[in-house]
């Protein structure tokens, strides 16, 4: 594998929270070429945590790493505690290029499912 993709999430003590995440990553790897990974991470209370889905791709051969925050929006989480798990994990593993995405909702073709799910929706508003 040349390339590892890991979701980042806030994790949850309901053990039902990341089902979503883990569908994301599921279709993921049913799409992914060949040589890419795809692994779910946890700030908290969730496992894996980020380092353990790290050293896990590269201990199955990735020679680099993208990390996907999968929040809303840029808040604390994103903006201050990866970044500096990021720094312990670049540290920890000097030969691998690990990256950060921007949030997942700052994607722009992100941003169109959510409006065309929204206006779709059992909630929009109809006619």
């Amino acid at each position: 594998m040349a390339r590892g993709i890991i979701l980042f999430a806030h994790g949850s003590r309901d053990p039902l929270w990341s089902a979503p995440i883990e569908a994301v990553a599921r279709r993921m790897r049913e799409t992914a070429p060949a040589g890419v990974a795809v692994s779910c991470a946890y700030l908290e209370f969730t496992a894996p945590s980020l380092p353990q889905a790290a050293a896990r791709l590269i201990a199955q051969g990735a020679l680099s790493l993208t990390v996907w925050p999968m929040f809303l929006g840029m808040g604390r989480h994103a903006r201050e505690d990866l970044p500096r798990l990021l720094a312990a994990l670049r540290h920890a593993h000097p030969g691998v290029p690990i990256t950060q995405a921007a949030t997942i909702a700052e994607h722009p073709a992100v941003l169109d499912a959510l409006a065309r799910a929204a206006l779709s929706g059992p909630f929009a508003p109809r006619a």
